[in-house]
């Protein structure tokens, strides 16, 4: 039967004793050597920069406002995190509003297009004697 451990223990585990009070054991900084570890790239500016290209080259621009809407969200993570990746959430704004107005102006040139060959079209027809009419 095992016995739960005391206070006094006299068999302390492998590593460096404990300081008393928090005191740093044995001299050693409060705060390690190196450098500072530097701040992350905003996911979000990733991602709005992807889905922006994809929106130009695999959607033909339809989907780029999701990419400037996703680089407006992290640009103000960005100011309120003091994360990185601004330039990427630019980007991604710049080029999402760029193949979203793509986007309408082929959606317009569709349309007028159709327009067109309505208004262009004549109603002519051939009857079943052969003859060739126009209403």
């Amino acid at each position: 039967m095992t016995t739960p451990p005391s206070g006094n223990d006299p068999y302390q585990p492998y590593g460096q004793p404990q300081a008393p009070y928090g005191q740093a054991p044995y001299g050693q900084p409060a705060q390690p050597y190196g450098y500072p570890t530097p701040p992350t790239t905003n996911g979000l500016a990733i991602a709005s920069l992807v889905v922006s290209v994809i929106s130009l080259t695999a959607c033909l621009g339809a989907t780029g406002i999701i990419g400037a809407i996703l680089g407006h969200v992290a640009k103000s993570q960005i100011r309120q995190r003091n994360d990185q990746g601004g330039g990427l959430a630019l980007a991604g704004i710049i080029v999402g509003w760029v193949g979203f107005a793509l986007f309408l102006l082929g959606v317009g040139a569709i349309i007028a297009l159709g327009v067109w060959a309505e208004s262009n079209v004549d109603d002519c027809y051939t009857r079943s004697d052969g003859v060739y009419r126009c209403s």
